[in-house]
């Protein structure tokens, strides 16, 4: 499905990426299902299968369809600022 150039090219900007955002912490928590199996900090296309470089992306990249922070909430916890006070009741 994917050609021996795309997988490279796609490790090799994963690496970059990890390098860039290594000092990002994340919460000393498990990052895991409710069946126990662990979840890693970013999939790629090495991983799964599909058109990730030019529909995806990185998150903490444009054009931010994975999130607007790298490591998302494994770094802050969840807000919800929709939620917090402005309502009408």
């Amino acid at each position: 499905m994917f050609d021996k150039n795309l997988l490279k090219n796609l490790k090799n900007e994963k690496e970059k990426w990890d390098k860039v955002h290594e000092e990002k912490k994340e919460r000393k928590i498990k990052f895991e299902t409710d069946s126990g199996i662990p979840i890693k900090n970013l999939y790629t296309p090495l991983d799964v299968k599909s058109n990730y470089l030019e529909n995806i992306g990185f998150p903490g990249n444009t054009p931010y369809t994975r999130g607007v922070y790298p490591n998302m909430y494994r770094g802050r916890l969840w807000t919800m600022r929709l939620f917090s006070g402005h309502g009408s009741f």
